[in-house]
């Protein structure tokens, strides 16, 4: 596994092949969030997208804890490294960008959730691709409830992911649900035994990670391209962006590996 420079003091970015983890750390505050670690979280994504060779990304949170939420204080403070501080100035609307409110990676992201998931971190967890919770994880959107507002997209996304009477249970009640109602909702895709979650995402990155990756990313694209889109148009869009992967070498190479009874080695072309 290698650490990457773009890392923070609140946010260890590792990389280890086609797979990117993204570690919140910041376990003396629940991992809450910071300058620090929204900065290194909009790198992270930004790296992402950026790097060819990479095709997947796993978010979690360090010490058994994902995300209790945002700390306003810490968020309004300056990072106090200077190579952070920098890096602050060149990303516009880093808060946004970390949080996956604005530029989602091209590629997904699994999350991988232990203790509170709160908040701010309910927030992340939704703007993920698939998701992964330990038993006794806990869930929740407390901002109706302190007269504060779900400012990291949630009003407008969970009522698109899942039924919308338990988006509004939800988002206006502020109450934490437990990972089990959580999995019934449809809000996540498993429930794992405790200390889990990561290892569990991660072998699920590494199936994504062994697909093709320019079927992953058209997928990615073409679903999130068409929100909102008649049905006609949307097949135009998928269109678009299906028939190139369908003519790609890396199809060419999905036929043959089938045929010849081995694993595929796709390149990205």
């Amino acid at each position: 596994m290698e650490l990457l420079p773009i890392s923070t003091p609140h946010c260890r970015i590792e990389r280890d092949g086609h797979v990117v983890i993204v570690t919140m750390n910041r376990p003396e505050a629940r991992n809450a969030l910071s300058s620090d670690m929204l900065i290194g979280l909009a790198s992270a994504w930004a790296y992402v997208s950026a790097e060819p060779e990479v095709r997947v990304a796993v978010l979690t949170g360090a010490e058994g804890t994902f995300c209790a939420g945002a700390d306003l204080k810490a968020m309004g403070q300056p990072s106090q490294d200077p190579d952070v501080q920098a890096r602050a100035a060149q990303i516009p609307n880093f808060h946004w960008k970390g949080l996956l409110r604005e530029d989602l990676p091209t590629k997904p992201i699994v999350c991988a959730a232990e203790g509170y998931a709160v908040a701010g971190g309910t927030e992340l967890l939704i703007g993920t691709d698939l998701r992964v919770v330990a038993e006794s994880a806990t869930l929740g959107l407390f901002e109706a409830k302190r007269a504060l507002f779900p400012m990291g997209g949630a009003a407008i996304r969970l009522p698109r992911q899942i039924p919308y009477c338990h988006a509004m249970d939800l988002l206006l009640t502020g109450r934490s649900v437990t990972a089990a109602e959580a999995l019934s909702m449809g809000l996540v895709n498993r429930v794992v035994a405790d200390g889990r979650a990561l290892a569990v995402a991660r072998e699920i990155a590494d199936d994504i990670a062994a697909s093709g990756p320019l079927a992953v990313q058209a997928i990615l694209r073409t679903y999130r391209d068409t929100l909102g889109l008649a049905e006609p148009e949307a097949l135009k869009v998928s269109d678009e962006y299906g028939w190139p992967v369908i003519g790609s070498e890396d199809a060419r190479e999905g036929s043959r590996a089938f045929k010849e009874k081995r694993p595929a080695t796709y390149r990205g072309v």
